[in-house]
């Protein structure tokens, strides 16, 4: 946007801010609208990009203050009915209106043009007095400067990263834990990118330069993967801590009873003894150390949960064990029960 444009532009009535609000101000204004009218949020509402492109431009400008500045100068003298034409007297009076007010007598070395305008050396005299060059004048190079380019008065647009893609990956629990390679699909293509090892349900990971395209040389933005999980029929990912595996372990009731030492399957195909202790109960939580997750931080463990099997089918003979061990038990485990419910 060139400087010359800040004559017909009310940046304060784009923000919504008074003339004389403070840069905090001026960015809360500037981050509420933004949220609201981003494009990301407003998808194909060409009156909200349109929006959005002259909240930035008036944030670009008021939220430096060396362009401020200079914009309320400018519009100080827009405001006074200066005009950039020739003429004699009343609102014809132009760059002599203007300089005679800054300078008396029109300034020194002012040129007028009498063909119904400013000349282009009037134009670029005018200019330089804040910093900038008008547009293919001498010295006509153009120079950006600040939030979205804007110095001077010639435009330099700034680069402004790519939008955000959000997509989802479903993993199984061994890729999960792992890693892998995963083609996923978003914003109409398909790219292949690394899962890293030790993700988790519901966990989002942010892969860098995946998104959409930058603009004005900007970088790319992020793809953001949420990650879902499939049910592995033995194991489990611990919500509480991530690195940590669990799984459920049946036991017979002779070896929950009286104590044994059995095989547990890992992951990764090996296998792990632990010890049951002698009257262990269901719902007992064994921990194998450094069986669980392993990432590039950390390893976790694996909890193992004792699950005391019940046959649902019985022989007489298994029947009539079960009879002599209830009587030799000689207890009743809810005696206390009550007593205790009463409390």
């Amino acid at each position: 946007m060139a400087s010359q444009d800040w004559m017909t532009k009310d940046f304060y009535a784009v923000l919504g801010v008074a003339k004389d609000a403070d840069s905090a101000a001026i960015k809360k204004a500037y981050r509420a609208l933004a949220k609201k009218y981003h494009p990301d949020r407003n998808p194909g509402d060409a009156a909200a990009a349109e929006k959005f492109k002259e909240i930035g431009e008036a944030y670009a400008v008021l939220s430096d203050a060396k362009e401020r500045q200079q914009y309320d100068a400018i519009r100080s003298m827009a405001g006074g009915g200066a005009r950039f034409t020739s003429g004699t007297g009343g609102a014809g009076a132009g760059f002599e209106d203007i300089f005679s007010s800054m300078f008396g007598s029109g300034g020194p070395n002012v040129r007028y043009s009498t063909s119904g305008g400013a000349s282009q050396e009037d134009l670029e005299d005018l200019l330089r007095m804040f910093g900038g060059a008008a547009p293919g004048g001498a010295g006509g190079g153009r120079r950006g400067r600040g939030p979205f380019g804007f110095g001077g008065f010639s435009s330099q647009p700034q680069p402004v990263k790519g939008p955000d893609v959000l997509t989802n990956a479903t993993l199984s629990l061994r890729d999960a834990v792992s890693g892998t390679l995963a083609e996923l699909t978003a914003d109409g293509r398909t790219i292949t990118v690394r899962i890293p090892a030790g993700v988790h349900d519901g966990q989002k990971i942010r892969l860098r330069g995946k998104g959409r395209p930058g603009t004005n040389g900007g970088e790319n933005g992020d793809m953001v993967v949420t990650i879902s999980v499939a049910k592995h029929p033995v194991y489990s990912i611990d919500p509480v801590n991530p690195a940590n595996l669990r799984m459920d372990l049946p036991v017979t009731l002779k070896e929950a009873a009286l104590g044994a030492t059995v095989e547990v399957p890992l992951l990764d195909g090996k296998t792990s003894r632990v010890r049951i202790k002698p009257g262990t109960s269901s719902g007992t939580v064994l921990r194998l150390r450094g069986k669980g997750v392993a990432t590039a931080k950390k390893t976790g463990d694996l909890l193992v949960t004792v699950q005391v099997a019940v046959p649902k089918k019985l022989s007489k003979e298994a029947k009539a064990a079960l009879e002599a061990f209830d009587k030799a038990m000689e207890s009743d485990p809810r005696a206390s029960l009550a007593r205790e419910a009463a409390r």
